[in-house]
């Protein structure tokens, strides 16, 4: 996924099936703002950082590109397997781009 928060939004909402209406209406904002937000016009408010971050189930630094992935259990290990995780990860994510791309 990508580190800018406009482009991992629109991914997440894609990724998920959902369409711009159901997040606005989650987040308690109008669709357009969903749309503002995806294209990098508006950036949420704290509020509806945190809104967004618990509709997808990630966590915020995931949202702000601090953490890699947007799942717990890569925090959670350590040495070796941590960074085995992380490459295969890697390459799963290189290749599916390298898929989307084409």
């Amino acid at each position: 996924m990508n580190t800018n928060l406009s482009v991992k939004l629109r991914e997440l909402r894609l990724t998920n099936g959902y369409k711009q209406k159901e997040v606005a209406r989650y987040i308690g904002v109008n669709e357009s703002a969903i749309s503002a937000y995806e294209t990098n016009l508006r950036k949420p408010t704290y509020e509806n950082l945190i809104k967004l971050a618990e509709f997808y189930g990630v966590t915020i630094d995931f949202l702000l590109g601090v953490e890699k992935y947007p799942k717990d259990i890569i925090n959670n290990l350590t040495g070796w397997r941590r960074s085995f995780i992380n490459n295969v990860a890697e390459l799963l994510l290189y290749h599916v781009s390298e898929i989307d791309h084409k």
